[in-house]
């Protein structure tokens, strides 16, 4: 177990990611980088959502960036819950630089198989 954002927690999912292998991505999420800068009590973690991929830092092929809490990100991209990502967006608790559209593949994408086992896998691994 890791806590969540830690370096610890990267390395998991560094370490769980390269376990599944390939993520049989569809197209839309294949080429989707998304930057995130997640703000929780000790500040600022920079990460990247990349190829359907968890990724420490940001991507240099991301063209939007999102500003969220810990809470909001664990929510939104590891337990896959679309409800709480469009009322967080509409609270105000997700905030969006850059290109918009990105955002609209995302919703509008569906995870592999794959990719939700990998992030269900982060998920139980993560405190």
């Amino acid at each position: 177990m890791a806590a969540f954002l830690t370096d610890d927690w990267f390395g998991l999912v560094e370490k769980l990611t390269a376990e599944v292998g390939d993520l049989n991505l569809p197209p839309a999420l294949a080429n989707l980088a998304i930057n995130l800068v997640v703000t929780d009590d000790s500040g600022n973690t920079e990460l990247s959502l990349d190829g359907g991929k968890i990724l420490k830092g940001t991507s240099a092929n991301a063209k939007t960036t999102l500003n969220m809490d810990a809470e909001t990100l664990r929510k939104v991209f590891l337990e896959f819950d679309m409800a709480a990502a469009m009322q967080a967006f509409m609270t105000g608790k997700i905030k969006v630089q850059g290109d918009m559209s990105q955002l609209m593949a995302l919703q509008t994408a569906k995870p592999s198989q794959e990719q939700k086992t990998l992030f269900k896998k982060i998920l139980e691994h993560t405190v």
